[in-house]
């Protein structure tokens, strides 16, 4: 008898790797180097977790860490709906999964709605891992494409609906964005809204920036926000950002609808539970005063307005200024962004420094979409944006492959 080889799954080989991590090993030999980075690449606040957060873990004193209800402690899911009531949401405890982070929501979320080979309508540019979620499950991101150079507005509702097929099954939309930093106003809302009612489709929505917007003309609108929709509407969220926690790893679920929810329980039995000193964490967090959020605010528009100001003073640099989240799209006068991201880590300093970035093309699924442009996540104190906007300019000055 023949003896077989090993195989591994053709789905795993459909999930990328995500383009924010992919230049670490090049990060790390610059350190090693003695090169100081300023990492604009990820999405890392260096804003100062909540004091009761961290008190939440020091304080934990059971004698056993046992395990937690599958959906969450009763206590973190009444805080989370209690956090959409004051938002007028009339959300209770059963509307509330407690996940592992907002990557397990949205995977859950996905996995509810679709079956392998269904499609997922994705404005792009996209949150990368949306690809990953997807192959995960054996489904396809299908993007509508936006530009840069018209503000990445929502196409209209007929363009979008030449994107629809039988197979598709959900919209799945993030607003504030990632990485475009737009924020979906009601009209793009309502468009969206009527295609779901229209085509039969679920509406996922990635809220974990919804704290974040910087300009007083900007409404932000919830999904849950929309009358009579609440069939359609699925809510993913995250204190990773809300809370400056990313380590926690505690996200949510909400909706309406009954059967979604039940099949997100019963993913999440299989699961267990959610890490259960971390849902004590983000308890302590939920409970906190709304007026914590003022300050951080005001901190991250002082750090958005910044790097606006510095990029417009680099020529050949496009860009559209962000309305909310912390990330910057920015067009480089290079053909290849992800080499001069390399050549800024591996070949490029100044004063014994340099600042890592994020391809833009990970954020596309079109193929040689955003080529030359990078994701910049304003999330340092202001002078070092300051320094690393210096950097930037000299350092498409120096680079090879610079358009001149």
């Amino acid at each position: 008898m023949e003896q077989r080889r090993l195989t591994l799954s053709l789905r795993g080989g459909e999930v990328p790797f995500s383009p924010i991590r992919k230049l670490t090993p090049l990060a790390d030999e610059a350190k090693k180097r003695g090169i100081q980075i300023h990492h604009l690449n990820i999405g890392q606040p260096d804003i100062r977790t909540p004091q009761p957060v961290i008190d939440a873990y020091r304080n934990f004193d059971a004698e056993v860490l046992a395990y937690s209800p599958s959906l969450g402690i009763p206590s973190l899911r009444e805080s989370i709906a209690a956090y959409h009531r004051r938002y007028g949401q009339p959300m209770e405890p059963r509307d509330v999964a407690v996940t592992v982070g907002g990557s397990e929501a949205i995977f859950f979320a996905l996995s509810a709605v679709c079956d392998p080979g269904d499609e997922i309508l994705v404005r792009e540019p996209f949150y990368a891992n949306y690809i990953a979620f997807a192959a995960m499950i054996s489904a396809k991101v299908v993007p509508i494409p936006s530009s840069i150079d018209n503000g990445y507005a929502l196409p209209s509702r007929e363009e979008i609906a030449r994107f629809i097929t039988p197979r598709t099954k959900v919209i799945l939309y993030i607003s504030p964005e990632n990485p475009t930093g737009i924020v979906y106003d009601r009209q793009e809302m309502d468009s969206l809204r009527e295609l779901c009612e229209r085509y039969g489709l679920y509406l996922i929505s990635d809220e974990v920036y919804r704290e974040f917007i910087y300009d007083d003309h900007v409404r932000f609108t919830s999904v849950l926000d929309l009358p009579g929709f609440e069939q359609h509407a699925i809510l993913v969220d995250s204190i990773s950002k809300r809370f400056s926690s990313c380590g926690a790893r505690i996200g949510c679920i909400a909706t309406y609808n009954r059967g979604v929810m039940d099949l997100v329980d019963k993913f999440a039995q299989a699961r267990l539970c959610p890490p259960t000193v971390g849902q004590l964490a983000a308890d302590a967090a939920y409970r906190m005063d709304p007026s914590y959020f003022v300050p951080i605010k005001e901190e991250y528009r002082r750090r958005r307005d910044v790097l606006v100001s510095g990029l417009r003073k680099i020529p050949g640099i496009t860009f559209h200024v962000p309305e909310g989240a912390f990330y910057l799209m920015a067009r480089l006068p290079v053909d290849d962004a992800e080499d001069f991201c390399r050549f800024l880590l591996a070949d490029y300093s100044l004063g014994g420094k340099t600042v890592m970035l994020t391809p833009g093309a990970g954020f596309y699924s079109t193929p040689d979409k955003g080529r030359d442009e990078v994701r910049i996540a304003y999330v340092l104190e202001s002078p070092k944006i300051v320094e690393s906007v210096e950097i930037l300019a000299q350092a498409l000055a120096a680079y090879p492959g610079a358009k001149k």
